[in-house]
């Protein structure tokens, strides 16, 4: 299987920002990412470990949530990524009478 990242320079684009229009471009493909996985051999894992694995994970999961229900542990705040639709609230106190006026002399 080949992948072909074919990158053209057009009008007066410089050297250096067509180099970077390739490396995006190769990034794209996922080409360098597959070989960095690929770079060492890694056995895949039994079908008896990975259910062990996920039923730790939920035994965890349910344990925080009743920790968190019985007040012992504070819930983490929702992480907000860079998609999230709410509004971000800005926390500025309303300016007081006569501090964004100039002092003349």
């Amino acid at each position: 299987m080949s992948i072909n990242a074919e990158v053209t320079k057009t009008g007066s684009e410089s050297t250096l920002s067509v180099i970077r229009k390739f490396s995006r471009r190769v990034q794209g493909t996922g080409l360098v990412k597959n070989s960095r996985k690929n770079r060492y051999y890694e056995r895949t894992k039994s079908k008896t470990v990975q259910k062990k694995r996920a039923l730790k994970l939920l035994k965890r999961r349910a344990d925080f949530k009743q920790l968190v229900k019985e007040g012992k542990v504070a819930e983490k705040p929702e992480r907000r990524g860079p998609y999230s639709r709410e509004p971000q609230q800005q926390s500025q106190a309303p300016a007081r009478f006569g501090e964004s006026t100039p002092i003349a002399r």
